[in-house]
Protein backbone atom coordinates (compact mmCIF):
# COMPACT_ATOMS: atom_id res chain seq x y z
CA UNK A 1 0.00 0.00 0.00
CA UNK A 2 1.83 3.56 -1.09
CA UNK A 3 1.75 6.05 1.32
CA UNK A 4 -0.33 8.91 1.34
CA UNK A 5 0.93 11.92 -0.27
CA UNK A 6 2.40 14.85 2.10
CA UNK A 7 1.08 18.07 2.24
CA UNK A 8 3.16 20.63 1.54
CA UNK A 9 3.44 23.71 4.09
CA UNK A 10 1.92 26.70 2.40
CA UNK A 11 3.56 30.34 2.37
CA UNK A 12 1.50 33.58 1.87
CA UNK A 13 4.54 36.26 0.50
CA UNK A 14 3.36 40.15 0.47
CA UNK A 15 5.43 42.49 -0.96
CA UNK A 16 5.19 44.79 -3.59
CA UNK A 17 9.07 44.36 -4.70
CA UNK A 18 8.54 42.19 -8.21
CA UNK A 19 12.64 40.70 -7.27
CA UNK A 20 12.15 40.04 -3.55
CA UNK A 21 8.92 37.77 -4.11
CA UNK A 22 10.78 35.84 -6.88
CA UNK A 23 13.54 35.68 -4.75
CA UNK A 24 11.60 34.37 -1.80
CA UNK A 25 9.58 32.31 -4.12
CA UNK A 26 12.48 30.59 -5.41
CA UNK A 27 14.54 29.63 -2.64
CA UNK A 28 11.30 29.12 -0.55
CA UNK A 29 9.81 26.37 -3.15
CA UNK A 30 13.62 24.95 -3.45
CA UNK A 31 12.35 23.76 0.19
CA UNK A 32 9.30 22.26 -0.71
CA UNK A 33 7.08 24.90 0.34
CA UNK A 34 3.97 25.51 -1.68
CA UNK A 35 3.76 29.66 -2.52
CA UNK A 36 1.35 32.19 -2.98
CA UNK A 37 2.72 35.66 -3.40
CA UNK A 38 0.83 39.18 -3.57
CA UNK A 39 1.34 42.86 -4.23
CA UNK A 40 -0.60 44.43 -2.78
CA UNK A 41 -2.07 44.87 1.20
CA UNK A 42 -5.63 44.78 0.88
CA UNK A 43 -5.20 41.34 -1.41
CA UNK A 44 -3.06 40.55 1.17
CA UNK A 45 -5.88 39.86 3.55
CA UNK A 46 -8.43 38.20 1.06
CA UNK A 47 -5.70 36.07 -0.04
CA UNK A 48 -4.83 35.13 4.19
CA UNK A 49 -8.50 34.21 4.35
CA UNK A 50 -8.45 32.10 1.48
CA UNK A 51 -5.08 29.94 1.56
CA UNK A 52 -4.89 29.55 5.43
CA UNK A 53 -0.78 29.57 4.85
CA UNK A 54 1.23 28.19 7.51
CA UNK A 55 3.93 31.09 7.19
CA UNK A 56 3.39 34.52 6.49
CA UNK A 57 6.10 36.61 4.87
CA UNK A 58 4.63 40.25 5.30
CA UNK A 59 6.60 43.49 3.70
CA UNK A 60 5.81 46.55 6.22
CA UNK A 61 5.91 49.33 3.49
CA UNK A 62 2.50 48.39 1.07
CA UNK A 63 0.45 49.71 -1.50
CA UNK A 64 -3.60 50.41 0.01
CA UNK A 65 -3.25 48.87 3.61
CA UNK A 66 0.58 48.55 5.24
CA UNK A 67 1.90 45.66 6.80
CA UNK A 68 1.07 46.81 10.81
CA UNK A 69 -2.43 47.09 9.95
CA UNK A 70 -2.23 43.42 7.95
CA UNK A 71 0.12 41.77 10.86
CA UNK A 72 -2.63 43.08 13.50
CA UNK A 73 -6.23 41.57 10.90
CA UNK A 74 -4.14 38.08 10.75
CA UNK A 75 -2.99 37.89 14.20
CA UNK A 76 -7.19 38.85 15.52
CA UNK A 77 -7.19 35.36 13.42
CA UNK A 78 -4.82 33.36 13.63
CA UNK A 79 -1.21 32.53 15.59
CA UNK A 80 0.38 31.09 12.71
CA UNK A 81 4.10 32.55 12.57
CA UNK A 82 4.91 36.17 10.27
CA UNK A 83 8.16 37.24 9.20
CA UNK A 84 7.79 40.99 8.68
CA UNK A 85 10.34 42.55 6.18
CA UNK A 86 11.50 46.07 6.54
CA UNK A 87 13.40 48.44 4.55
CA UNK A 88 14.69 50.44 7.27
CA UNK A 89 17.22 49.29 9.91
CA UNK A 90 15.28 50.82 12.54
CA UNK A 91 15.09 49.24 15.77
CA UNK A 92 11.77 51.25 16.88
CA UNK A 93 9.89 50.30 13.65
CA UNK A 94 10.98 46.10 14.29
CA UNK A 95 9.94 46.48 17.35
CA UNK A 96 6.65 47.94 17.02
CA UNK A 97 6.47 45.23 14.22
CA UNK A 98 6.87 42.24 17.37
CA UNK A 99 4.79 44.03 19.64
CA UNK A 100 2.36 43.81 17.05
CA UNK A 101 2.73 40.42 16.30
CA UNK A 102 5.44 39.55 14.02
CA UNK A 103 7.62 36.45 14.95
CA UNK A 104 10.45 37.62 13.16
CA UNK A 105 12.05 40.47 11.09
CA UNK A 106 13.99 40.86 8.13
CA UNK A 107 15.96 43.70 6.80
CA UNK A 108 16.33 44.57 3.27
CA UNK A 109 18.17 43.84 1.36
CA UNK A 110 18.70 40.06 3.03
CA UNK A 111 20.08 36.98 1.88
CA UNK A 112 16.68 34.63 0.25
CA UNK A 113 19.45 31.83 2.63
CA UNK A 114 18.28 33.48 5.83
CA UNK A 115 14.80 33.98 5.05
CA UNK A 116 14.76 30.24 4.41
CA UNK A 117 16.45 29.87 7.39
CA UNK A 118 14.11 31.88 9.85
CA UNK A 119 10.78 30.28 7.94
CA UNK A 120 12.02 27.06 8.49
CA UNK A 121 12.71 27.63 12.33
CA UNK A 122 9.47 29.02 12.74
CA UNK A 123 7.25 26.44 10.89
CA UNK A 124 9.24 23.99 12.51
CA UNK A 125 7.42 21.55 15.10
CA UNK A 126 9.59 19.51 17.49
CA UNK A 127 7.61 15.60 17.19
CA UNK A 128 6.88 14.49 20.31
CA UNK A 129 8.58 11.60 21.03
CA UNK A 130 6.27 8.60 23.17
CA UNK A 131 8.06 9.07 26.18
CA UNK A 132 8.21 12.43 26.13
CA UNK A 133 6.77 14.78 28.91
CA UNK A 134 3.46 15.94 26.99
CA UNK A 135 2.23 18.55 30.11
CA UNK A 136 4.60 20.38 31.79
CA UNK A 137 3.26 21.60 35.32
CA UNK A 138 5.09 24.61 36.56
CA UNK A 139 3.45 26.28 39.66
CA UNK A 140 -0.32 27.04 38.88
CA UNK A 141 0.54 26.53 35.00
CA UNK A 142 0.04 23.72 32.98
CA UNK A 143 1.79 23.92 29.38
CA UNK A 144 0.10 21.22 27.52
CA UNK A 145 3.37 20.58 24.25
CA UNK A 146 0.63 17.96 22.45
CA UNK A 147 -1.55 20.10 22.61
CA UNK A 148 0.25 23.99 21.82
CA UNK A 149 -1.84 25.77 24.71
CA UNK A 150 -0.94 26.91 28.05
CA UNK A 151 -3.32 26.96 30.89
CA UNK A 152 -4.02 28.32 34.70
CA UNK A 153 -6.96 26.44 36.21
CA UNK A 154 -10.01 27.51 33.94
CA UNK A 155 -8.41 29.67 31.99
CA UNK A 156 -6.24 29.21 28.72
CA UNK A 157 -3.87 31.63 27.94
CA UNK A 158 -3.33 32.91 24.10
CA UNK A 159 0.57 32.69 23.11
CA UNK A 160 1.73 33.23 19.59
CA UNK A 161 3.70 30.22 17.86
CA UNK A 162 7.50 31.38 20.07
CA UNK A 163 5.55 32.77 23.15
CA UNK A 164 5.02 29.29 23.62
CA UNK A 165 8.03 27.98 22.54
CA UNK A 166 9.72 30.40 25.01
CA UNK A 167 7.44 29.62 27.91
CA UNK A 168 8.23 25.64 27.06
CA UNK A 169 11.46 25.97 26.99
CA UNK A 170 11.88 27.97 30.44
CA UNK A 171 9.09 25.93 32.64
CA UNK A 172 11.80 22.62 31.37
CA UNK A 173 14.41 24.09 33.31
CA UNK A 174 13.01 26.17 36.15
CA UNK A 175 15.63 27.96 38.05
CA UNK A 176 17.95 27.36 35.11
CA UNK A 177 19.22 30.72 33.81
CA UNK A 178 19.03 31.23 30.40
CA UNK A 179 21.24 33.73 29.02
CA UNK A 180 19.55 35.61 25.60
CA UNK A 181 21.40 34.01 22.82
CA UNK A 182 20.67 30.75 23.92
CA UNK A 183 17.23 31.22 24.28
CA UNK A 184 17.49 33.07 20.83
CA UNK A 185 19.05 29.74 19.22
CA UNK A 186 16.84 27.48 20.64
CA UNK A 187 13.57 29.00 20.53
CA UNK A 188 14.13 30.58 17.26
CA UNK A 189 16.75 28.33 15.31
CA UNK A 190 19.53 30.84 14.58
CA UNK A 191 22.32 32.79 16.87
CA UNK A 192 22.93 36.36 15.79
CA UNK A 193 24.01 38.30 18.83
CA UNK A 194 22.24 41.53 17.57
CA UNK A 195 18.94 40.52 17.64
CA UNK A 196 18.57 39.50 21.47
CA UNK A 197 15.88 42.28 21.46
CA UNK A 198 13.81 40.20 19.97
CA UNK A 199 13.93 38.15 22.79
CA UNK A 200 13.40 40.47 25.42
CA UNK A 201 10.01 41.56 23.54
CA UNK A 202 8.36 38.31 23.57
CA UNK A 203 9.78 37.48 27.24
CA UNK A 204 8.10 41.19 28.17
CA UNK A 205 4.82 39.71 25.74
CA UNK A 206 4.32 36.63 27.58
CA UNK A 207 4.70 38.70 31.61
CA UNK A 208 1.55 40.39 30.06
CA UNK A 209 -0.41 37.82 29.39
CA UNK A 210 0.84 36.07 32.62
CA UNK A 211 -0.60 39.12 34.71
CA UNK A 212 -3.58 39.55 32.44
CA UNK A 213 -4.75 36.19 33.56
CA UNK A 214 -4.04 36.51 37.33
CA UNK A 215 -0.79 35.06 37.79
CA UNK A 216 1.43 35.86 39.88
CA UNK A 217 3.63 32.84 39.98
CA UNK A 218 5.45 31.10 38.05
CA UNK A 219 7.19 34.01 36.68
CA UNK A 220 9.96 34.90 34.39
CA UNK A 221 12.58 36.76 36.35
CA UNK A 222 15.13 39.02 34.43
CA UNK A 223 18.33 37.81 35.65
CA UNK A 224 20.46 40.93 34.68
CA UNK A 225 23.18 40.96 32.45
CA UNK A 226 22.54 37.67 31.95
CA UNK A 227 19.36 36.34 30.34
CA UNK A 228 16.12 34.89 32.14
CA UNK A 229 14.72 32.16 34.16
CA UNK A 230 11.37 31.17 35.50
CA UNK A 231 10.80 30.90 39.38
CA UNK A 232 8.08 28.46 40.69
CA UNK A 233 6.25 28.99 43.65
CA UNK A 234 4.73 25.94 45.07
Amino acid sequence: MSSPPVTKQKVLIVDDEEHILELARLYLAREGYQIEAVRDGADALRRFGQVKPDLVVLDLMLPNVDGLTICKEIRRQSQIPIIMLTARDDITEKVVGLEVGADDYLTKPFHPKELVARAKALVRRARLEPDQVKVIRAGGLEVDLERHEVRCKTARLQLRPKEFDLLALLARHPGRVFPRNELLERVWGYDFPGYTRTVDVHVQQVREKLTAAGIREPAIQTVWGVGYKLELTE
